[in-house]
């Protein structure tokens, strides 16, 4: 299970991308167009291409631009879904947790340890129902057969051993803690990437900045939104992934979006973190604000689950009521609570929730989001456009599995079974293998088997070798990589989504010339 060299046919850039939506609108007609390039879109233009069958995908914007970039990075294995009685979707997410930790992407998800402290806020009655929670939990993992080895099992800790692992929790009436794990991908948008370029290197011609105008079961009309030249790519199927943007391309699609909010901090604020947090919401029974270090210097502090009215914008904004209610609950378990100037940065994602009320939207209907299922839906159209929304990151692979079948079938389409559920992405490989890799083991984390490459690229060029900032551990050969191996089209691309550097304002500006270099460096240094 391995891809151990650069594959020419994995690489996104530029030059590519111009061939290729060059053939896409030369009147031919593909099998399956996709418009939408987070992860199930991805994931989609992968199936099909698995498949056999022509595709072609399309993002008004880059990889990765919506949703699936804002998560919390988790690859969650459906424990919250227990307590609603959503049983399935808790399989499911335990059998899709598995199935990335150990057979297609072991180099970009592995197990994250996380401690609930016990503290005064935490009733007995509150412990004892996470700690039931916590086995539930394990139980999901046996029954979705992913081994002791790669989920450890849930433990009880003494209080000394919770401070171990969480140091910046207050001491006074700790009583201990719980330890339990799931899944953590190294970054979202990495994942992402890793589908899209596996998806072209199984012959997808996978285009960003590529807009749907209007779309139809026979196709879309589409816009180059760097030339503003339109054109018309011809498909026998229509896959419709735009997420929260769902149904401004088809009507009948109601969306209801739920904003999820993230801090940025830097982690020197918190200390070592040799494990993340789950910190109990006052008044919930099932709710957690998570601590996540991420290993580049900053940590995360989530999630919101708010209703969000109105249009979608491209970007979200975060208001202070959310940053507001963050510190709060994780100032009710730190030793010196965390200020609000000390917040580097923010972040939101919209879940793009399918509205089942059958009322006017939002406004007439008062359930919350966090109680509307996670369950995800495909829809055909009346003029034969299949649609798929709801669920979660860590299920994308059976969402576009299922919006691949159901494509097909709709437009009669012969096809094979998915055979993504074996399908190692690009950089994949078993852990011993990963592990004698001549790189530094955080390359390996973000490349996989390409870190050799990246790390190569450095070696050749001590320039490179530099940090793209004092502090951060991005260098710039991975800057010029994503360029020429990953589709990056401009800073925004390097900066906001290959690395997370923009989440940190100050932090992207200090980054921005060398973003630049790499964008002009592309054509002269050799990869």
């Amino acid at each position: 299970m391995s891809h151990t060299r650069t594959d020419a046919g994995a690489s996104l850039n530029a030059r590519r991308r111009t061939r290729e939506l060059t053939e896409a609108t030369d009147g031919r007609v593909v099998d399956v167009l996709v418009v939408g390039l987070g992860a199930t879109g991805a994931g989609a233009a992968l199936d099909a291409a698995a498949r056999g069958l022509d595709v072609v995908a399309v993002d008004a914007h880059d990889l990765a631009f919506g949703t699936s970039r804002w998560s919390s990075k988790l690859i969650h294995g459906g424990l919250r879904y227990l307590a609603s009685a959503q049983f399935d979707v808790a399989h499911e997410s335990a059998v899709e947790r598995g199935v990335l930790m150990t057979r297609t992407a072991p180099h970009l998800v592995a197990a994250q340890p996380f401690v609930l402290p016990l503290t005064p806020l935490v009733s007995r009655t509150q412990a004892s129902l996470a700690w039931a929670g916590f086995r539930a939990g394990d139980v999901l993992r046996l029954a979705a057969r992913t081994p002791r080895q790669v989920l450890p099992a849930p433990r009880r800790l003494t209080a000394t051993e919770a401070r171990h692992l969480a140091p910046s929790v207050r001491p006074a009436g700790l009583r201990g803690g719980l330890l339990s794990w799931d899944g953590k991908v190294s970054d979202d948008v990495r994942l992402v990437t890793a589908l899209a370029r596996t998806a072209a290197a199984r012959g997808a011609r996978v285009l960003t900045r590529v807009r749907a105008l209007d779309l139809t079961g026979a196709g879309a009309r589409i816009r180059d939104e760097l030339t503003g030249e339109e054109g018309e790519i011809r498909a026998r199927a229509v896959i419709n992934a735009s997420g929260v943007w769902a149904g401004d391309l088809v009507e009948g699609i109601r969306i209801r979006p739920s904003r999820g909010t993230h801090l940025v901090l830097r982690s020197e604020r918190l200390g070592t973190l040799p494990a993340g947090l789950h910190i109990p919401i006052p008044g919930e029974t099932n709710r957690f604000v998570l601590v996540l270090p991420q290993g580049d210097g900053r940590v995360y502090v989530g999630l919101t689950d708010e209703p969000v009215e109105g249009g979608i914008p491209d970007v979200p904004e975060v208001p202070e009521t959310d940053i507001g209610f963050l510190l709060d609950v994780l100032g009710s378990v730190l030793d010196t609570p965390v200020t609000r100037d000390e917040v580097v940065g923010a972040f939101a994602g919209l879940r793009p929730l399918l509205d089942t009320s059958g009322g006017a939207g939002p406004a007439g209907d008062t359930a919350r989001t966090s109680d509307i299922s996670r369950r995800h839906a495909v829809l055909t159209s009346p003029d034969g456009v299949t649609t798929i929304v709801g669920g979660k990151l860590t299920t994308y692979r059976r969402m576009a599995q299922d919006a691949v079948d159901a494509a097909t079938a709709a437009r009669g389409l012969p096809t094979t079974p998915s055979p993504t559920a074996a399908l190692p992405l690009v950089g994949a490989a078993a852990p011993a293998r990963l592990g004698a890799l001549a790189a530094p083991p955080r390359l390996v984390r973000r490349y996989g088997t390409e870190a050799e490459a990246v790390h190569a690229l450095a070696a050749k060029d001590p320039a490179l070798a530099e940090p793209v900032l004092p502090g951060h551990p991005v260098t710039r050969a991975e800057l010029l990589w994503a360029v020429r191996h990953e589709g990056a089209l401009d800073e925004s691309d390097l900066l906001d989504r290959r690395t997370r550097i923009g989440l940190v304002p100050q932090d992207r500006a200090e980054a921005l010339t060398a973003a630049r270099d790499a964008l002009a460096q592309t054509a002269s240094v050799r990869p």
